[in-house]
């Protein structure tokens, strides 16, 4: 039976699923044994960003997760800003495949769900049967960017300072929340999310556990190829990243590298783009068994 693509409900399948304490709620939509296909979201979504494409994935045969990553939408807020470090954030990953019987999966992510999944890549490389990076390129990709793309992630350093961050997001009936995202995408869904008490300082300890100043200057090593097929999209409307740092991410890949550009999108064209992106996703999965 087919799905009603705009008036879809992620969590009207979804189950718990424990990594090293922290409960995570996942969103398991499609035929059990499909090819897995696992959806990564990034600040300040939910599973729910992937509401157009679980019925397209579902409905062409493959079993769809998609969890809420710790911090977020319905899985469990750890308060210490170290239990968001992206070493936590792949034993996640991990453990939502090893809750649903998959060794493998097709990993999609979008803004941090694609930084995890470059990780998830890197340290996991046999679980993983191609990558889609969706708007957020290979970290070396993202630091070759240089100082044009610091400018657009100025909120990370804004986002470092607890407390203030979340005065300022929230304050005013969220206006600054509004104001930065630039969009109207699905402002509402985050504001319900992030009113909860705690999620917003959840939320932002991604980046305070990641982004953090002192530690990226500490770690200048570079990161390792990929060595898995992946896919690049990025949208000609993000006004957070670069498309060099998304085109200069095939420099870092081993495998199968295919870029792709999504016009008239913004950041979340997952949203904005469904169709295409879906179609997208559809014909790269085919291609790769």
């Amino acid at each position: 039976m087919g799905y009603v693509r705009f008036m879809f409900d992620p969590y009207s399948s979804s189950r718990q699923v424990t990594s090293d304490g922290v409960s995570l709620c996942v969103t398991d939509h499609g035929p059990t044994d499909g090819v897995p296909v696992l959806l990564l979201h990034g600040f300040p979504d939910s599973a729910r960003l992937w509401r157009r494409q679980i019925p397209a994935l579902a409905d062409a045969g493959y079993r769809v997760l998609a969890p809420d990553m710790r911090g977020f939408g319905r899985s469990d807020r750890p308060e210490a800003v170290e239990a968001y470090a992206i070493h936590s954030l792949v034993a996640d990953v991990a453990a939502v495949m090893e809750g649903a019987g998959c060794e493998t999966a097709h990993v999609v992510g979008h803004d941090w769900g694609a930084a995890v999944a470059w990780a998830v890549a890197m340290a996991l490389p046999t679980r993983v049967r191609t990558l889609t990076a969706v708007s957020v390129g290979h970290p070396a990709a993202f630091a070759a960017a240089g100082i044009p793309q610091r400018e657009k992630s100025w909120y990370m350093l804004l986002f470092q300072f607890e407390g203030v961050a979340e005065a300022w997001l929230s304050g005013g009936d969220w206006k600054w929340m509004k104001e930065w995202s630039g969009e109207p995408v699905d402002t509402d869904l985050w504001i319900e999310d992030l009113s909860r008490p705690g999620a917003l300082r959840a939320a932002l300890n991604v980046y305070r556990a990641n982004t953090n100043p002192a530690r990226m200057a500490a770690s200048l090593q570079r990161p390792p190829q990929v060595a898995c097929d992946v896919m690049g999209v990025w949208s000609d409307g993000d006004r957070f990243l670069l498309e060099s740092q998304m085109v200069g991410s095939g420099a870092f890949v081993d495998g199968e590298w295919r870029y792709e550009r999504i016009d008239g999108a913004s950041h979340w064209l997952p949203v904005d783009a469904p169709d295409e992106f879906n179609a997208l996703l559809l014909d790269w999965f085919g291609s790769h068994g």
